[in-house]
């Protein structure tokens, strides 16, 4: 029996595929598609519901992006958050225009004005997150307002008779607190839909299709130890079996003990076929003099390709490459919407004359999807629960030259962090905590000496996608501990500070 499935037409905002994502939460299968897909394949598709997402673009901009306006006529429900709620209004008659004083940009509060289902049982008043700069003025005609916040009087807006609902706000982030009722209510008291999915469908269609997409050729799986690769690396292996040939490289920028450990379980706890390559040097000559973050990404990233393709060269005839690729790894280097935030070395630090198929068997899906997946494979809960790790590992967090000495004392540094914090059983709490090491020196005292040495900023955020993230707020005995024991045991640095920047408008990594 078919499925349910709600499109979601991506018109470039950072949190689009978030809207998949929480889709997929309330158990109902979603599809991201560009928001130029044709009228002709929308109804091939048969959605039970379309959802037009926010985007970075202004409504009034030369060649602003925009769909089939059939859309609007097939009689299936569809919702536009924010910029998506433009392009509704823009096509069907309404008028948008610029914010009368300024962006509105972070929480507000908003207030149903009628008894419109999205908002039903939610209360009069209930916290939103809005990120825009131009406002509907004009309601397309049949329209009302269901919704408003103290700066935005046409906050929602629906036409039930058509199906059609519009809202400036984002119900998929978490500042949103009623974001998930809100989408539920649309998509099972509004569309109608059934809640009939699952993440065991996605394993199991994920493994069909490397199967069909792989036949008999041999598959090598840039595995690094991480979450995101060892969950890839074992179900592609639960497709394809002895097929696939896991490679570690050791760039010279990984985690204290982390090679020791890749080795204990995969080789000996897994018994995956694992060929170990330690390339340090190789990359560290690379970076000599590199100082700019998107160099050493993509210097990074095409030494990781160029040591695939010397394996393979021993191995014979292999034709795939699996890497871990997920969701926030592809928008953060741009999509064809997306504005580019940073490159990423599985995506826009490959060469172009690569020399592999790609396989990226995650790459729809956010890192706690990825971490229930393993789960469901039986990967052991001490992997699939490691915090995540850069592609370009601790060369973007030496910041500016990476070298052997600052690589040392960041790698020490790193260590004491990872363990007071798991020592103070916070460590399930963390999205990421790590420390960076600074391209600069200060003068401190310590044993009546003078010293002049390098500082650690300590970077701790809590998150569920790490499209968003807050700074954790550590308890001051724990960051005095950690501080204690960095200038203590790390002869070198002598100044830790803690980083309360969340995200946006910072990054997780420094770079």
């Amino acid at each position: 029996m078919a499925k349910e499935l709600v499109l979601v037409l991506d018109f470039g905002g950072q949190y689009n595929q978030l809207i998949a994502r929480r889709v997929r939460e309330l158990s109902v299968y979603s599809e991201m598609v560009p928001y130029n897909i044709s009228y002709e394949e929308v109804v091939d598709k048969n959605p039970g519901a379309i959802i037009l997402t926010g985007g970075p673009n202004s409504i009034h901009e030369p060649g602003a992006p925009a769909c089939d306006e059939r859309i609007f006529q097939l009689g299936i429900p569809v919702l536009g958050i924010c910029y998506g709620m433009h392009v509704m209004t823009q096509m069907l008659g309404g008028k948008v225009e610029a914010c009368a004083s300024m962006r509105e940009y972070g929480r507000t509060f908003l207030k149903p004005t009628g008894s419109d289902l999205i908002y039903d049982g939610l209360g009069n008043e209930m916290q939103v997150w809005m990120s825009h700069g131009d406002s509907v003025q004009v309601l397309p005609e049949g329209f009302a307002i269901t919704a408003s916040t103290d700066s935005c009087p046409i906050a929602a807006m629906s036409n039930p008779g058509r199906k059609l609902y519009g809202v400036q706000f984002h119900p998929e982030v978490k500042h949103t607190i009623h974001g998930m009722e809100i989408l539920a209510n649309f998509l099972f008291k509004t569309a109608g839909l059934k809640a009939d999915w699952d993440l065991a469908d996605f394993i199991s269609e994920s493994v069909a299709d490397i199967k069909a997409r792989v036949g008999g050729k041999k598959v090598l799986c840039a595995l690094s130890g991480g979450v995101d690769s060892s969950v890839a690396a074992a179900l592609v292996h639960k497709a394809v079996g002895d097929q696939l040939v896991c490679v570690y490289v050791d760039n010279g920028l990984m985690r204290k003990g982390e090679s020791e450990q890749v080795i204990s379980t995969f080789q000996d706890k897994m018994k995956m076929n694992l060929i170990f390559v330690d390339a340090s040097q190789r990359f560290l000559s690379r970076l000599a003099g590199v100082a700019d973050p998107e160099a050493k990404r993509k210097i990074i990233g095409e030494e990781f390709i160029r040591v695939f393709e010397e394996e393979k060269g021993k191995l014979g005839e292999i034709d795939y490459l699996v890497q871990g690729t997920i969701y926030p790894d592809v928008i953060e280097s741009g999509t064809s919407t997306a504005h580019t935030i940073k490159s990423h070395h599985n995506v826009g630090g490959l060469p172009e004359d690569i020399d592999f198929a790609l396989l990226e068997p995650l790459r729809l899906l956010f890192k706690d999807e990825v971490r229930l997946i393993g789960e469901k494979i039986g990967l052991d809960a001490g992997l699939i629960w490691r915090q995540p790790f850069p592609g370009p590992g601790l060369g973007v967090r030496v910041l500016e030259e990476v070298t052997a000495e600052k690589l040392a004392l960041l790698r020490e540094a790193d260590a004491i962090v990872q363990e007071e914090i798991k020592r103070a059983g916070l460590d399930r709490e963390m999205w990421q905590a790590f420390a960076v090491l600074p391209p600069v020196r200060s003068v401190g005292v310590m044993g009546d000496a003078r010293t002049y040495a390098y500082p650690v900023i300590i970077r701790a955020v809590v998150s569920d996608d790490a499209m968003t993230a807050e700074w954790a707020r550590l308890p001051y005995e724990l960051l005095d501990i950690i501080s204690r024991r960095i200038v203590n045991e790390v002869r070198g640095i002598n100044r830790v500070a803690y980083d309360i920047t969340s995200k946006p408008p910072g990054t997780i990594e420094w770079e």
